[in-house]
């Protein structure tokens, strides 16, 4: 027996992805932070021996829409009418390190948790009712067992320019001439209604057409690091296509704003990314993330305090600015003590509603708690359209010393996992979103274990996304740095009260990221 050795790679596009700080990515599997327009990189330890990345392809396509007949089969040619629109598609492979993918017409290794990995890809919807479409040359097809043909629950798309090759009265299974009449075929009705996602599998040629196809929005690689003999190889990804775009654009593009502080800043508005959060945590990779920092913020948070001592002695430095005595009485909060922020974020989760006195006073019972409503919520009605949890209390926002920026979550339950959708009013690209993405991606994970249920998806809605004017050097350079695999999140299996808590409770496994970067905060 030999020690498997093999990772998953998914690399998505930054054409839809957004500030990704592992890779980035369009498809399926949604993780990162430092890019992309849309990101779902997704990068999974599994097992001693295997972790997962995901790219993204550089394009955006746009879908037109075809005219309502049924395509069976595109022949190829030269037309003088414009070209048929084409669907997007995402590539999912096995490959040694080398790029090895195939001896003989077979897979040269035997890994059960990656063919799991690729039927769990492939045939993954979210929306019941629709399958996906598979992809693959013929000898792709004829190296797959006689019994396991076509592969069940996917639509089987199998490339063949030979009239012989007849497979075409087999349920499930459609023929094309190519892969770009089989993009045009599934963009069409009635596979545009029923197909959700496509994904191309395989050989050697058709991957290498694949790659040079502008609606590759996914790469999903399952690196072999043993090494194997191979006589099939893919051509080599160029990561340099992949690289995180959404800070690149804020700072090439972005809109010239003053801000409260008097820094200035480059802002963008109304941005969206999605964490998959099944597999992998999103801790940014570009830069190292205070991770302590993250889990103490969000205990104390949900504690219900309000008073930032409570941080500092702990050594957690992250609110010192806007608790300091100077910053509080510039803000017309004189008769305020030092540490004392008001009633901010966990202040509203526990006690929403509560006349707010002081740091010191006991609130217990005062208020209405809605970080329990939303657990008893999702434990006895998780159809409910109203799981919601608000920091944003407009009556009290002259009582705190800084306004929530994270300030309103939806959770939503589906098919035994937890999803949480954010929104953020105000979001500080270089410092405060990696902490923001990681705090809601750990209360999702909080909230799912004590319900039993299982981490599903995060998604980040951005209001004002900038860039302030001092970060734009620190970030260039964060820039230059390659996502590495997200790390997995591990938590205390006896701990099922939310309150019960503690930091060490929390096990971060195979992080591993670039150097902290500085840069300064704006009060």
């Amino acid at each position: 027996s030999f020690a498997e050795k093999a990772g998953h790679l998914m690399f998505f596009s930054p054409a839809r992805s957004f500030f990704a700080g592992c890779l980035v990515s369009r498809g399926d599997y949604k993780n990162s932070i430092f890019s992309v327009a849309k990101i779902k990189a997704s990068f999974v330890w599994k097992g001693p021996w295997r972790f997962s990345y995901s790219f993204i392809s550089p394009w955006i396509s746009t879908m037109a829409t075809m005219e309502n007949k049924f395509i069976s089969s595109i022949p190829d040619g030269v037309s003088d009418v414009p070209p048929e629109p084409r669907r997007t598609f995402q590539v999912v492979v096995a490959a040694t390190l080398a790029m090895g993918i195939g001896k003989d017409g077979k897979l040269p290794w035997k890994l059960p948790s990656d063919l799991k990995f690729f039927k769990e890809i492939t045939t993954h919807t979210s929306v019941p009712a629709k399958k996906n479409a598979i992809i693959m040359g013929r000898k792709t097809w004829e190296s797959i067992p006689n019994k396991h043909q076509p592969l069940p629950g996917r639509l089987n798309v199998v490339l063949s320019r030979s009239g012989s090759f007849d497979i075409a009265t087999m349920e499930n299974v459609v023929m094309c001439g190519s892969l770009g009449s089989a993009l045009e075929m599934l963009a069409a009705p009635p596979y545009s209604l029923s197909i959700e996602t496509v994904f191309v599998i395989g050989g050697g040629q058709v991957f290498r057409e694949a790659l040079n196809e502008p609606n590759c929005d996914a790469i999903h690689i399952t690196a072999i690091e043993t090494p194997f003999e191979c006589d099939t190889f893919m051509p080599p990804v160029d990561k340099s296509v992949f690289r995180p775009w959404l800070v690149q654009d804020i700072i090439s593009n972005g809109i010239d704003k003053g801000d409260r502080t008097g820094t200035g800043t480059l802002s963008k508005f109304g941005c969206q990314m999605r964490f998959n959060l099944r597999k992998c945590f999103p801790l940014l990779t570009t830069k190292r993330v205070f991770w302590r920092g993250v889990v103490e913020e969000l205990l104390w948070f949900i504690s219900g305090s309000t008073n930032a001592k409570v941080l500092q002695e702990k050594g957690i430095h992250i609110w010192d600015g806007n608790a300091s005595k100077d910053y509080l009485d510039s803000i017309g909060l004189k008769e305020r003590e030092e540490g004392d922020l008001g009633p901010v974020y966990g202040f509203q989760w526990r006690h929403f509603g509560a006349r707010y006195t002081d740091m010191h006073a006991d609130y217990t019972g005062q208020g209405f708690d809605q970080l329990a409503d939303v657990i008893h919520k999702i434990k006895y009605n998780p159809e409910d359209r109203r799981i919601i949890l608000s920091a944003w209390n407009p009556a009290d926002l002259k009582l705190m010393a800084l306004p929530p920026c994270h300030m309103f979550a939806q959770f939503y339950v589906a098919n035994g996992e937890l999803s949480c959708q954010m929104y953020q009013r105000s979001c500080d690209m270089g410092l405060g979103v990696p902490f923001n993405i990681a705090s809601y991606g750990l209360l999702t994970c909080i909230i799912a274990h004590v319900c039993d249920l299982v981490p599903g998806d995060f998604i980040h809605v951005l209001g004002d996304a900038h860039v302030y004017k001092n970060h734009v050097g620190p970030l260039m350079e964060q820039l230059q740095n390659s996502p590495r695999p997200f790390p997995v999140l591990k938590i205390n299996p006896e701990k099922k009260d939310i309150d019960s808590f503690v930091a060490s409770d929390f096990q971060l496994l195979g992080y591993d990221s670039h150097k902290k970067i500085d840069m300064k905060m704006a009060v």
